[in-house]
């Protein structure tokens, strides 16, 4: 286990400098003042945490200035944190099966503009294989832009497709030379006295956040 938890949240447990807060809450918890919101879309759109971009479409937050939140919000998709060893850059990722398809993890590792090999992700809370099955449509649109994508993919018994989001988010991260992957030990399907499920619950329910920010200098 690569992850550490609490009744009201849980933290990433991977080497990023002390400076670095980060965290998702759980189902019991509140969502936290979110400085900047935006309109997820199930897009590739990377916004750095501006005002002007309040309520703007993206998928995706970042930022190199201390204390401006990076928040997505998330109940089966996956949350992604991206931070550097320096801890001067940071970003958070929502990363459902549609931005995962059209590249949101490496659009936003090229928006910081950083040495891969000096990345660090952290890959939060999502739905699992066993639980996330997807058509034939979802499988191939990810195989048309790369048929390394098919690992990620399991037969069901419903002549359909267990989808491992996880893997595909570890996959895309590797391409872009990030190789310092942690996380990717939860389910929100399967534990639901943590998690809020769309799809185990019928619709939305409630919601998680996953927050990361810069604290102070180093």
């Amino acid at each position: 286990m690569d992850i550490d938890t609490e009744d009201s949240f849980i933290k990433p447990i991977w080497p990023a400098p002390a400076h670095i807060t980060a965290y998702t809450t759980t189902r019991i918890d509140p969502l936290p003042h979110i400085p900047i919101k935006i309109k997820q879309i199930h897009s590739d759109i990377v916004l750095p945490v501006m005002a002007e971009n309040q309520n703007k479409e993206a998928d995706a937050l970042w930022t190199d200035q201390l204390n401006q939140v990076c928040a997505v919000i998330t109940a089966d998709c996956l949350p992604v944190l991206l931070t550097n060893r320096q801890g001067t850059h940071v970003a958070a990722i929502h990363a459902g099966w549609r931005g995962l398809a059209k590249g949101i993890i490496p659009k936003t590792v090229q928006k910081l503009n950083l040495p891969s090999d000096e990345i660090i992700a952290w890959l939060g809370p999502a739905i699992s294989q066993p639980y996330y099955e997807v058509g034939e449509e979802v499988r191939n649109e990810f195989l048309s832009s790369d048929p390394d994508t098919a690992c990620a993919f399991m037969p069901s018994v419903n002549q359909r497709w267990l989808l491992d989001l996880y893997m595909i988010a570890r996959l895309q991260l590797e391409k872009k030379g990030v190789s310092a992957i942690y996380g990717g030990e939860y389910c929100t399907f399967s534990q639901p006295e943590k998690f809020f499920s769309y799809r185990r619950d019928g619709g939305i329910q409630g919601h998680m956040a996953t927050v990361i920010w810069i604290s102070y200098n180093q």
